[in-house]
C-alpha cells in the first residue's frame, strides 16, 4: 500500500500553503549541492549513504535525525541539505530539512533560497510553521530555514516554545522524515541540548583535521544518543564503509 500524506500519494504532493520555489542549478553547482544536479557522478556516495540511514531509521520505527559534527566548517549542512534531497529522491519518502543551527544557519542559503521567516521566527514572534516552510523545487523535501537568535541560542533550544514546535512539526509530519541540521558539538551546549527532541544523530568528522581525541571526546557527548554512524567528509579515498560510518568524497 502506498503511504500519502493528507490523502495525495507520496509521488504526487500539492503544496497548497508551503511556498514553493524553483532553485538556481548554478547555485547548487556552486555550493556543492550534489544531489540537486543532473547525473552527477558523485550523487552515488550520497545514495549509498542514504540507504543506510533508512535501514536503521525503519527498523527501529524513527522518523527523526540530527546532522552535527565536531567542529565547524567540516561540512555538516553539505551533508545535511545533499542527504535530505537524497530521502526525497527515494521515491517514497518525504523530508522536512529544519536548520535548527541558530547560530550560523546556511541551510537556506546552500540552497540558494530567499525567506522571509525562518525557525527563530516561530519561537520570537509567533510566526505560524506555515508561513517558514519552503519547498525548493524538488518533490518530497520541504525546507525550514533558520536565521541567527542574536546569542541567546540554547535558552530558545530549551524553552517550552521549541518543545511545542518540535511536538507540532512532529504531529503534523508523521509520515515525513525529519532532519535537523543542528550547530558543531564543540561550539557550545546547542546541539547537546537539542539531542532529547530527534530520535538519532550522524556525526560529521573532517578528514584531515579532526584529532582521535576529538572524535573521542564527541562519541562522549554523544554516548546518551543514537548514533546512525559516522560521516568522513573531506576525503581524499574512495567511498568506503567503515564500522562507524562512510565516507564523503568532498566536501
Amino acid at each position: 500500500m502506498n503511504k500519502s500524506i493528507n490523502g495525495y500519494p507520496l509521488d504526487s504532493i500539492r503544496y497548497t500553503k508551503t511556498q514553493s520555489v524553483m532553485i538556481d542549478q548554478d547555485v547548487l553547482r556552486d555550493n556543492r549541492v550534489i544531489m540537486g544536479l543532473n547525473n552527477d557522478p558523485r550523487a552515488d556516495l550520497f545514495r549509498v549513504l542514504r540507504t543506510n540511514v533508512l535501514k536503521q531509521l525503519r527498523e527501529n520505527n524513527w522518523n527523526s535525525f540530527a546532522i552535527t559534527s565536531a567542529t565547524p566548517e567540516a561540512g555538516k549542512t553539505f551533508i545535511s541539505v545533499n542527504l535530505a534531497i537524497a530521502i526525497a529522491m527515494e521515491g517514497n519518502q518525504s523530508v522536512l530539512l529544519v536548520d535548527a543551527d541558530l547560530k550560523c544557519p546556511r541551510v537556506g542559503q546552500c540552497l540558494g533560497l530567499e525567506w522571509e521567516f525562518g525557525l527563530v521566527d516561530c519561537l520570537n514572534m509567533d510566526v505560524s510553521l506555515e508561513d517558514t516552510l519552503i519547498n525548493p523545487g524538488i518533490e518530497r523535501l520541504v525546507v525550514l530555514p533558520g536565521n541567527d537568535s542574536n546569542n541567546n541560542s540554547s535558552e530558545l533550544i530549551s524553552s517550552q516554545k521549541m518543545v511545542n514546535l518540535i511536538k507540532e512539526i512532529k504531529s503534523r509530519y508523521e509520515s515525513r522524515i525529519i532532519i535537523f541540521d543542528l550547530p558543531p558539538l564543540f561550539s557550545g551546549d546547542d546541539a547537546l541540548v537539542f539531542m532529547p527532541y530527534v530520535d538519532a544523530a550522524l556525526l560529521v568528522i573532517e578528514d584531515g583535521k579532526n584529532t582521535s581525541e576529538e572524535l573521542q571526546q564527541s562519541m562522549y557527548i554523544l554516548e546518551q544518543t543514537n548514533l546512525l554512524g559516522l560521516v568522513l567528509n573531506k576525503s581524499r579515498q574512495p567511498l568506503t564503509t567503515y564500522q562507524y560510518g562512510y565516507v564523503s568524497e568532498a566536501d
